[in-house]
């Protein structure tokens, strides 16, 4: 009889045979910025998580880098007075994403620096590219994220990240990038995006919920799986450095799918909604927060996320190296 449960014995031999591990190396940590001054606002949606003004985002950094975080995701709340319909402010130089860098790059060069590409925080409509309508134009998005990246490049970011899924935008912004002189910088594609009910409290953060209809037209049906690895193959193809699963959570078969189809790092996000409800059921003492915190991530990576964006971030460190 072959008795198993011997390698279950006791915590040591527990750690010794553990087939996954989680580290601070695994995660991105996601950051929302908005304009003012000294601002620190609670998300409603998202307990313990915050909007941050750039003085707030600076010191936000330190702490990071302190806590072995090594890499950020940038996302900007856009004042509704500066949307419009050509999404112009997503191409200023002097806006706030790329303030937001030049920051951090102060502050820290060394922190890997990935910024959103998308237009839906810049749009009136919430949408992630040009309307026309009810239309989501494409190609005319396409050529504005390209430019985004450009920009963003410029200002020193290491990965630009377009979460937009516009076909051919992985292609059109590796040409632009390249052409500018930014061969150097990465692209973490979000490759298979679904249209996802977990996405609400993000939403909220940038308060860029779709003004009309959904986002179905061009984010993933959640009910495909093919459809995902043809989408993943198609941006490497084009030119994606990591490519992304989005969400994580209710998608470890995608992850897994994807990670056994490729030979680029992959990345997952565990979304808002994920990060919601661990924080609801927790406060109500329906489950143990940590244990949750640490096993949905741990269940994330052994799908087979190289890289994962979560706002549990700062919880794991606090966490995992505490003791």
């Amino acid at each position: 009889m072959r008795r198993n449960r011997t390698l279950r014995n006791a915590f040591a031999i527990r750690e010794l045979v553990a087939e996954t591990q989680l580290t601070a190396n695994d995660l991105i940590v996601p950051l929302f910025v908005t304009e003012g001054t000294n601002v620190r606002e609670e998300i409603s949606s998202m307990p313990n998580y915050y909007r941050l003004s750039l003085d707030n985002l600076g010191k936000e950094i330190e702490e990071l880098w302190d806590l072995g975080l090594k890499s950020v995701l940038l996302f900007v709340k856009v004042p509704d007075s500066l949307k419009d319909d050509a999404c112009s402010e997503a191409l200023n130089e002097n806006g706030l994403m790329p303030k937001a860098i030049r920051l951090i790059k102060q502050v820290q060069p060394n922190m890997c620096v990935m910024t959103d590409v998308a237009l839906d925080p810049f749009s009136p409509h919430g949408h992630d590219g040009l309307v026309k309508g009810e239309e989501i134009l494409n190609d005319e998005t396409v050529e504005v994220l390209a430019k985004m990246s450009v920009l963003h490049a410029s200002a020193g970011a290491d990965f630009v990240a377009p979460s937009d899924m516009m076909d051919g935008r992985v292609v059109g912004i590796r040409a632009a990038l390249e052409k500018a002189g930014y061969s150097k910088t990465g692209i973490l594609a979000y490759s298979a995006k679904y249209a996802s009910c977990y996405y609400g409290p993000f939403r909220d953060a940038l308060d860029s919920a779709p003004g009309f209809g959904d986002k179905k037209t061009y984010q993933m049906d959640y009910r495909n799986r093919a459809e995902a690895i043809k989408e993943v193959l198609n941006d490497i193809e084009e030119g994606a450095d990591i490519v992304m699963v989005k969400p994580a959570g209710a998608y470890l078969d995608i992850i897994r799918e994807v990670k056994n189809a490729v030979h680029v790092p992959v990345a997952a996000y565990q979304v808002s909604g994920e990060y919601a409800m661990i924080k609801a059921s927790a406060e109500r003492g329906w489950i143990n927060h940590d244990a949750a915190v640490i096993e949905s991530l741990t269940a994330i990576k052994r799908a087979g996320a190289d890289l994962i964006a979560t706002y549990f971030a700062k919880d794991v460190i606090r966490i995992l190296y505490s003791k």
